[in-house]
C-alpha cells in the first residue's frame, strides 16, 4: 500500500490557525460506517449521538511547553529544542539546525539552564543531558514554548488553548487534539446521561506526528511513546466490553492506546510501558467501538489510522465532503465522530 493512497487536495485556507473562541462550537462531521450517512453538526450536539450504553475514554496527557531556544556555547548559534521525551536522567529532542551540534556540544537556555548533546541518532534527533539548579519543569515553565505544528502561522494568545480541560499527566510534545472540543459544559452534560468517562494517558512524540518518508507505508518504523492505564479504568473497561457497551474513543492517541494493550494482552489491564502500534488498512480493531477524531494531514500515520477504522476510499470521501463543505482542518479544526 502507498503512502500517495492517503493523499487528498486540502486549500490552505481551510487549515485552522487559532482555536475558537467557545470550544464545543466547532462542527462536527458524523459518519454512520453502517448507512454511510454523513451529518452536518456542531460538536456541542454530540451528546445527541450518546446514551448510558456508552463509555467514552479519554487521553489526560499534559503538553510540555517543550519548544525552547537556545545558542551553542562556542559559536553563539541559536539552536531549537523540541523535547520529545526523557529517558532516565538525559531527553530524547529534535535539534535544528541539526547539523549545527555534534555530540559534547553545549547550549545555553536563556541562561536558565544548559544541555550537552551526549549522542545523535537520525533525523534531527539527538539525546541531551541538562544541567540545572531547582525544578527543571519550572524552569521549562518559564522559557519554553507551546509546541505548536508548523502549519500554524499565528501566535497562540493563551498556552490553555493548546490543552484539553481535562490535561493532567504532563509530558506531551503535541495535544491529543480531538479533545480540545470539549468543555466543561459539554463533559457535564456527558456525565448527567450516564456515560462513563474513563481516562488513560499516552505521552504524544515522534511517533504520532512524525511524517512518512517512505513509499510503502508497510515500510514505516513508528517511533515508541509511553502509555499508562490504571487498574481502576482497566475494570471498567473490561466490564464495558463483558457488558457489551460501546467503547469510544477520543482521539487517535487513546485508540492507539487501548488497540495496543488489548491486542498485546486480549484485556484492558493495569500497565505502564511503550507502543510503536501502527495501525492502517487491513488491521483489525479489537478495543473501540466508535472514534471522535480531528481532519488529519494527507499522507499521514493518522489518516491511515482512520482509514483503517472506516475504510481508505470512503475515508477520503469523507475528506471531500469536509473541504466542499468548508471545515476546518487540523490541530484547532473541526471533528467527525465515526460510528
Amino acid at each position: 500500500m502507498l503512502v500517495n493512497d492517503f493523499d487528498y487536495y486540502l486549500p490552505e485556507e481551510l487549515i485552522a490557525q487559532t482555536p475558537l473562541e467557545k470550544r464545543s462550537t466547532s462542527r462536527l462531521l458524523v459518519v454512520d460506517r453502517k448507512t454511510g450517512k454523513l451529518e452536518d453538526r456542531h460538536f456541542y450536539e454530540i451528546i445527541d449521538y450518546l446514551d448510558s450504553n456508552d463509555v467514552l475514554v479519554i487521553n489526560n496527557t499534559k503538553v510540555l511547553p517543550s519548544r525552547i531556544y537556545g545558542k551553542k556555547v562556542d559559536t553563539n548559534a541559536n539552536i531549537e529544542v523540541l523535547l520529545l521525551k526523557e529517558i532516565d536522567d538525559y531527553w530524547e529532542v529534535l535539534v535544528r539546525p541539526f547539523r549545527r551540534v555534534k555530540v559534547g556540544s553545549i547550549i545555553n537556555f536563556g541562561n536558565l539552564f544548559t544541555g550537552q548533546v551526549i549522542k545523535k541518532l537520525e533525523e534531527g534527533i539527538c539525546h541531551i543531558r541538562f544541567k540545572y539548579e531547582g525544578i527543571f519543569l519550572n524552569l521549562l515553565d518559564q522559557l519554553g514554548e507551546m509546541p505548536l505544528p508548523p502549519y500554524i502561522h499565528e501566535k497562540l494568545e493563551e498556552k490553555d488553548r493548546y490543552q484539553t480541560i481535562y490535561a493532567e499527566k504532563l509530558g506531551s510534545a503535541a495535544a491529543p487534539t480531538a479533545g480540545l472540543h470539549f468543555d466543561e459544559e459539554l463533559l457535564e452534560k456527558v456525565k448527567a446521561k450516564g456515560i462513563e468517562i474513563v481516562n488513560v494517558t499516552l505521552h504524544i512524540g515522534l511517533g504520532t506526528f512524525r511524517s512518512v518518508s517512505v513509499e510503502k507505508i508497510e515500510d514505516h518504523k513508528m517511533h515508541s511513546e509511553h502509555y499508562y492505564m490504571c487498574k481502576e479504568a482497566a475494570d471498567k473497561l473490561n466490564e464495558a466490553k463483558a457488558k457489551g457497551k460501546r467503547i469510544i474513543s477520543v482521539g487517535t492517541t487513546t485508540t492507539r492506546t487501548l488497540e495496543s494493550i488489548y491486542t498485546k494482552y486480549n484485556e484492558f489491564r493495569e500497565v505502564s510501558e511503550d507502543t510503536n502500534i501502527f495501525i492502517y488498512p487491513g488491521y483489525e480493531f479489537k478495543a473501540i467501538d466508535a472514534l471522535i477524531t480531528n481532519f488529519h494531514l494527507p499522507k499521514s500515520t493518522l489518516i491511515m489510522l482512520v482509514s483503517a477504522f472506516y475504510s481508505r476510499e470512503k475515508i477520503l470521501k469523507v475528506y471531500e465532503h469536509a473541504v466542499k463543505e468548508r471545515y476546518r482542518f487540523f490541530s484547532f479544526g473541526d471533528a467527525m465522530f465515526i460510528k
